[in-house]
């Protein structure tokens, strides 16, 4: 029983104790906390609004406030922040006065200690902002937007990145109109970290202002970024590729940033784009077949590079056709861009460059194209933009308009001469003074000689600068001119003179000799060609029959008196009834041959005589016979009589002589 009862007062007496450590707790908490005492200010001198702060170091939720001052009747209260605006019509600015600052919680109140101010000659300003960054030489130029049109004082905290380990170095500078304060004899080459504060000059108790946040301070951009190209020609377009290096490190602080632009987007031709920005090292531009420059700037938080301009020169225009149309008085599209420039000489650079966009309205393309001369050669493009890429699809030359050349053919020389021909040679005028397009060139040669002057003219191609003028005749004086002629006329005359030589004696005599060596080999041919054809094939004889005419008396008598009788040694005697051919059978060719072998070998070299005489032969034995007085030869006893006289040998046809007594 006892146990319970102390059990029970223990209990008790615990429980009360908790339950005043609860009552005060809440009283503690219940109960408010004064504030810090008011500061009123404006934020520049010329501000008509005050801004009043405190602080409070266990803000309630619940916790409202109620500005107070010996002015100030009625307090301004229900203020739910720390901090409030009063216009200062309701404030007294002059002289000085009493504020201060209650806090309610419930129905505690607590008040601030009292301060004694001048309101009008107090002036915060805020901290700096969008503070930016430049350098000139090693000098750091910092600047922000300024609080009032006034200049200021600031103080400027610097520390290099090269050296974060030392003290940050105070300096204090008066700010310009503009708020920019420059910090002398640094490297620009180092990276820094900044901060500022400032506070206005325009009042007797001005106040700093709280620290800007830390500005990293990038090192000067001072190169060109070193960029390379790799030029790719597609069909109508070129794809340029660009790369660079990065930037130093203490460049790189805040990041790099890289704006390309080419002239062809800057004048909208054909395709219309704004500058690239990109942080990469790499990036691809299109371009169309005309020049095109191209730019490339680093920027950092501290400024820019200089600019690394890229000169890519137009697609080489080889072959360039005569434009059968242009675009220059029609109307085209806004996607469609024309181009030309003038032609002064084939190396020369183009001159009087003319971009028309498409955008231009019609008097402006008007106006343009007036500028296009006549007589003055132009390289004509047309641009368009496809899927964003600038193409390229025509090119060609064009004139206005065309007339005669103004100039002669240059260094128009002859040489070497022979006494036919001659070579010539010239160079072309320049483009300027073609005012056209070439056709052809006109030669014409004038023959000066004794009895009149013969011309004659050729038509020579337009693309050579050279011609062989041949036909001419030996020792003769030529005046021999050459024009450039186009479709519009015939230009200027460029002359010379020229002598041919006399031709050689010597080429008359080799003339002559190789005409007589053709001649004798020509014959020496023939002879070995008719030999070896009777050889190989042998000619088959023909008998000769001559004609018989039966001799009358008066060229008997004739014959009587020219004709000289022998003895012929072939006959013999023979019975009467038979013929010459029949006693002639058992003779061998042999014994034809063999008393006379000598006289025989000159008989078978002269053929053809004894061929000739087998007819007088054989009408010598005839008479011989008849005047024998055996019996008159008929015809064909003549004829058996003449064949028996005769032999073949190695295919050739001989007469077999007889003996004389």
């Amino acid at each position: 029983m006892v146990y319970l009862m102390g059990t029970l007062k223990l209990w008790l007496s615990l429980h009360g104790c908790f339950i005043f450590l609860c009552i005060s707790t809440v009283t503690k908490v219940s109960a408010c906390e004064a504030p810090s005492s008011p500061q009123c200010f404006r934020k520049n001198s010329l501000m008509n609004v005050y801004m009043c702060e405190w602080s409070l170091s266990n803000e309630e939720s619940n916790t409202t406030f109620s500005l107070h001052a010996d002015f100030l009747q009625p307090p301004i209260t229900d203020i739910k922040q720390k901090w409030t605006e009063v216009e200062e019509e309701k404030l007294v600015t002059g002289r000085r006065v009493v504020l201060w600052v209650k806090s309610h919680v419930g129905n505690s109140t607590c008040t601030s200690p009292n301060i004694s101010v001048q309101l009008g000659q107090i002036v915060i300003f805020e901290a700096p902002q969008n503070i930016t960054v430049s350098w000139m030489e090693n000098n750091l130029s910092l600047r922000w937007l300024s609080a009032e049109p006034f200049p200021a004082s600031t103080e400027i905290w610097i520390q290099s990145d090269d050296s974060l380990t030392e003290l940050w170095q105070k300096i204090l500078k008066n700010t310009t109109l503009e708020d920019m304060v420059n910090v002398d004899n640094l490297l620009k080459n180092s990276s820094y970290q900044v901060k500022i504060r400032h506070q206005s000059n325009q009042v007797k108790n001005p106040l700093w202002s709280k620290w800007s946040p830390v500005v990293s301070v990038p090192a000067e951009l001072g190169e060109k970024p070193e960029v390379t190209v790799n030029m790719q020609v597609l069909n109508g377009t070129r794809k340029l590729t660009l790369s660079w290096k990065e930037m130093p490190p203490a460049a790189s602080v805040r990041g790099v940033n890289y704006t390309i632009s080419n002239s062809q987007s800057l004048h909208r031709c054909p395709c219309s784009k704004e500058a690239a920005v990109t942080n990469a090292t790499k990036y691809t531009v299109y371009a169309s077949y005309s020049a095109v420059n191209i730019s490339v700037v680093a920027s950092n938080a501290a400024g820019k590079s200089p600019p690394t301009i890229l000169q890519v020169p137009a697609e080489p225009l080889t072959d360039l056709k005569i434009c059968d149309k242009t675009m220059l008085d029609k109307k085209f599209k806004k996607k469609t861009c024309l181009e030309w420039f003038a032609v002064q000489d084939a190396d020369s650079a183009p001159i009087n460059r003319t971009i028309l966009p498409g955008n231009r309205t019609k008097n402006e393309k008007s106006q343009i194209t007036k500028t296009i001369q006549d007589y003055v050669r132009y390289i004509y493009l047309e641009h368009k933009c496809h899927d964003g890429k600038p193409l390229t699809v025509k090119k060609c030359l064009f004139y206005r308009k065309e007339g005669a050349p103004n100039k002669a053919p240059q260094d128009f020389i002859a040489f070497s001469e022979t006494h036919t021909s001659v070579n010539l040679s010239w160079t072309e005028i320049p483009i300027r003074h073609q005012r056209g397009f070439l056709t052809h060139y006109k030669l014409c040669s004038v023959r000066n000689s004794s009895q009149d002057e013969v011309t004659e003219c050729f038509n020579v191609s337009s693309s050579v600068t050279n011609y062989s003028l041949e036909n001419l005749l030996p020792e003769t004086k030529y005046n021999i001119s050459l024009a450039r002629v186009t479709a519009m006329g015939e230009g200027p005359k460029a002359t010379v003179i020229v002598n041919t030589k006399p031709e050689k004696p010597l080429n008359v005599w080799l003339s002559f000799g190789l005409l007589v060596v053709f001649f004798l080999f020509s014959a020496a041919c023939t002879i070995v060609l008719k030999k070896v054809r009777n050889k190989i094939f042998h000619p088959v004889p023909t008998p000769i029959v001559p004609e018989f005419t039966p001799c009358s008396q008066e060229s008997q008598e004739i014959l009587d008196e020219k004709e000289e009788f022998h003895q012929v040694t072939l006959l013999q005697i023979h019975q009467e009834g038979t013929s010459v051919i029949e006693e002639t059978e058992g003779i061998s060719l042999s014994e034809l041959w063999k008393d006379e072998s000598g006289e025989d070998k000159d008989n078978d070299m002269r053929d053809s005589e004894k061929l000739e005489d087998a007819s007088l032969s054989s009408g010598s034995i005839v008479r011989t016979l008849g005047n024998s007085g055996e019996r008159e030869i008929t015809d064909i006893d003549q004829m058996d009589h003449e064949l028996s006289m005769l032999t073949y040998r190695n295919g050739l046809v001989f007469d077999v002589k007889t003996d004389s007594v």
